[in-house]
C-alpha cells in the first residue's frame, strides 16, 4: 500500500520555494505525464468524485459520449498529491491548462489538501495548498447525478481518442487500489458493467439480438459544446479558494 512516495527532497513539508503541488483524482493519478519530486496519497475535503461530465473527445465521441470524473461539491475526495519542483512548476502548470480546459469544463482552484502517512508532528504539517481541478456545473458537458445502471450502460461501449471508457474507469480503479483506497461507487460501476457484458455474450450467443446492444436509451446527446461556450468559460479558468 502507498502512503508515500518520495524521488528527493523527502523533508520538505511546506509550499515553500515556490513548488507547486497537484491533487490527482482520475487520469492524473495514473498518466500524470509530467516530472514531479513526491507523491502522496491525499485528501481533499469539501468535494466528491463522481462521473459527472461529458466526454466527446478524449473517452467518447459526439454520437456517443462518454463519462469523466469530476469533483462535485459535497463530502471529501481521497486521491493523489503530486510536488512538481519549483523549476518545473509553470510548464507543469502550463501543460495542465491545455490538458484539462479543452472545452472549459473544469475550473483551476487552489484548495487545502491533507497528505496521508507523513509524521504528525507540529514542524511537518500535513496540510498543503494545491492546483484542484474541479466541475464546472454550468457548462454544457456538466451531468446531473445518474443512476449507477446508466452510468455503466455508457462506460461500457463508449471510446475516444485515449482510449475506452471503460479503460478509464477501470485504471482509475486500480489507481485507488494502489494507494490502499476504495471507492465503493466506482466499484458498483464496474461490477453492473461484467454482467452487462456477461448478459451480451449469452444474447449475442443465443442469436436473438442481430448485432451489437444499442446503446444507452435516454442519453441527452442532443447537448452540445459549441465555440461559445469554450470561450465563455475558458476565459474564466481560475477560481481562487475554489
Amino acid at each position: 500500500m502507498l502512503q508515500t512516495e518520495t524521488t528527493s527532497d523527502a523533508d520538505e513539508t511546506t509550499n515553500s520555494g515556490g513548488d507547486l503541488w497537484i491533487f490527482a483524482y482520475g487520469s492524473l493519478m495514473w498518466r500524470p505525464d509530467f516530472s514531479y519530486a513526491e507523491r502522496h496519497a491525499a485528501r481533499l475535503d469539501g468535494w466528491h468524485r463522481r462521473f459527472c461530465i461529458l466526454s466527446r473527445h478524449y473517452r467518447g465521441s459526439a454520437l456517443h459520449p462518454g463519462l469523466l470524473l469530476g469533483l462535485d461539491r459535497g463530502g471529501f475526495c481521497d486521491g493523489m498529491a503530486f510536488r512538481v519542483a519549483s523549476r518545473d512548476a509553470a510548464g507543469v502548470l502550463a501543460y495542465l491548462r491545455v490538458r484539462e480546459q479543452i472545452s472549459g469544463v473544469y475550473r483551476e482552484a487552489r484548495l487545502r489538501i491533507k497528505l496521508r502517512g507523513l509524521p504528525a508532528a507540529p514542524d511537518q504539517p500535513a496540510v498543503r495548498v494545491a492546483v484542484v481541478f474541479l466541475a464546472e456545473p454550468a457548462h454544457p458537458s456538466f451531468s446531473a447525478p445518474l443512476s449507477v445502471s446508466l452510468q455503466a450502460r455508457i462506460i461500457a461501449s463508449a471510446k475516444g481518442t485515449t482510449g475506452s471508457n471503460l479503460e478509464y474507469l477501470a485504471q482509475t480503479i486500480e489507481a485507488l487500489q494502489f494507494l490502499g483506497l476504495r471507492e465503493r461507487e466506482l466499484e458498483r460501476i464496474a461490477a453492473v458493467i461484467g454482467a452487462l457484458r456477461i448478459s451480451r455474450r449469452r444474447i449475442i450467443a443465443s442469436k436473438r439480438w442481430p448485432g451489437p446492444v444499442k446503446c444507452v436509451v435516454g442519453w441527452p446527446r442532443t447537448q452540445r459544446v459549441g465555440l461559445r461556450d469554450v470561450k465563455r468559460f475558458t476565459h474564466r479558468t481560475k477560481v481562487p479558494g475554489g
